[in-house]
């Protein structure tokens, strides 16, 4: 969130008046020792979490044993590690990259430079490949203190992202300034209430915000990423934003146009989606089934794998978030984190999400599938238009899916006919059916005759191990097959 003048010296003033052996808090005259400062970043952010707070901080300019204001000369904005600036030295030593920021503020005793950092989320932070954690006003190695490592990793375990804050103390007037509250009882259905009173009790009850202690409102993690009007406004998130991406070829050499998302997730999802829609290729006619101008892309399927990687993503890793990106002959969709489901189950897998609130409200709004990942609906989509397979690729911190433009059986090579035949026969074992020659003619579009093309993908499907006969006895004319993990 962007701190404005007001709050940073509310903030101080909360800071000073704080017991001197508070875990998330340190007090520094003119330190301005880098390694220092990285350990410190670390310790902080791992006691922030151990504390249940939503962020650390460390103050240069105020006297450490009795909190009063002092100033400082340090400047982080003008320190240098060798050619390279502070902050980005600290965030390259830094693993994960938790999220800090320097703020300097001038006060009647001098400067003072507040370094606010964001809590350790789901693994502790370390500096140099060391954890630190505070033990009283000392920083110490974690592995040091085995209840405190313990301790923490329990502090994950219990504390989904959705339920972090995003905005501490914001007042009544600055969360309905800074969340799309119309929208959300747009979606719900539900008559806007004409007093404030009763929107903030709402927002709450769908812990959008919480009560804070200090006063005002915290606005929860799951609040920010579904509802900001803008998600710059929460500095841990705003690189959370979807990215479209549109290029003129079939690489990623020449961009025509990019554009990033603003709003939160489900203020901004039909957005989003029809924004995509436009910029998507038209065809007058895809095969024989199809009404004529339609998209490249089923629009059900390209709603369904948005929704996913907005879904399923890894909120710990830093810098990233779900990114679509539109060639002259795919869509690639991608999101940070690897699924928590094996890939050639998606669509039998029942539902599993990092994010289970963000998941449940947006299901109950409509975005996305109540059940399961809706994957048996892209696969379902891609065989009605008659496309190529999707791939789902996997790396060591993302999920990318590709949708794949038209292309005519005849030009598809072993690997695309065995993918989708598997995948056909995966939708048909899901809806209590079975893959037969004729079924799969049917997916590809060909005609009677074209039988030992079909018995030829379905061998060369059973050799790659990706289905098998149901019953091993039967005709040829009456084989009935299952995925191979059936």
């Amino acid at each position: 969130m962007n701190r404005t003048e007001e709050y940073l010296r509310s903030l101080l003033n909360e800071l000073c008046n704080l017991p001197h052996e508070t875990g998330w808090v340190e007090f520094k005259h003119n330190n301005m020792e880098s390694e220092s400062i990285g350990e410190y970043i670390s310790a902080l952010s791992n006691s922030a979490t151990l504390d249940g707070k939503s962020h650390a901080y460390m103050v240069w300019g105020v006297k450490d044993a009795t909190h009063e204001v002092i100033g400082t000369n340090f400047s982080p904005h003008a320190s240098k590690i060798g050619n390279e600036e502070l902050e980005s030295w600290l965030l390259r030593q830094l693993s994960p990259r938790v999220f800090f920021v320097f703020y300097e503020l001038a006060t009647d005793l001098g400067k003072v430079v507040i370094l606010e950092i964001e809590r350790a989320a789901d693994k502790p932070v370390q500096f140099k490949g060391t954890e630190y954690i505070r033990i009283g006003s000392y920083k110490k190695n974690l592995k040091d203190y085995p209840d405190k490592e313990r301790a923490l990793w329990r502090a994950f375990d219990k504390t989904p992202f959705e339920d972090m804050i995003a905005a501490e103390h914001v007042s009544d007037t600055d969360v309905l300034k800074l969340l799309d509250y119309p929208t959300y009882f747009e979606l719900l259905d539900m008559e806007l209430p004409e007093d404030r009173k009763r929107i903030l009790e709402r927002l709450s009850d769908d812990n959008m915000i919480k009560k804070c202690d200090a006063g005002g409102w915290d606005i929860t993690n799951l609040g920010a990423i579904l509802f900001a009007k803008r998600l710059s406004s929460f500095s841990h998130l705003k690189r959370k934003s979807v990215r479209v991406i549109i290029y003129s070829g079939k690489d990623r050499i020449q961009t025509e146009r990019e554009q990033e998302g603003v709003k939160g997730y489900a203020a901004g999802f039909e957005g989003l989606i029809g924004f995509i829609d436009n910029l998507l290729p038209r065809n007058e006619i895809i095969g024989k089934a199809l009404r004529k101008d339609v998209s490249m892309y089923p629009e059900l399927a390209v709603r369904e794998l948005v929704a996913n990687a907005i879904i399923h993503q890894d909120f710990s890793l830093r810098g990233t978030g779900p990114m679509i990106e539109i060639f002259s002959d795919r869509m690639e969709i991608t999101n940070p984190g690897v699924p928590l489901v094996q890939v050639e189950r998606f669509i039998d897998s029942p539902p599993r999400s990092r994010n289970e609130a963000m998941a449940s409200f947006l299901r109950r709004v409509g975005v996305c599938e109540e059940r399961g990942s809706g994957f048996d609906k892209v696969v379902s989509q891609t065989e009605f238009y008659q496309l190529p397979a999707p791939i789902i690729d996997v790396t060591e911190e993302h999920t990318r899916v590709i949708l794949f433009s038209h292309k005519p059986f005849a030009e598809m090579d072993r690997e695309e006919r065995v993918r989708a035949c598997y995948l056909h026969a995966c939708l048909k074992y899901v809806t209590r059916d079975f893959m037969t020659n004729a079924t799969l003619r049917h997916r590809f579009g060909m005609n009677d005759k074209q039988i030992s093309i079909s018995s030829r993908i379905i061998k060369d499907t059973v050799e790659a191990t990706k289905v098998k006969l149901k019953e091993p006895d039967t005709a040829p004319k009456h084989m009935k097959y299952v995925p191979y993990w059936a």
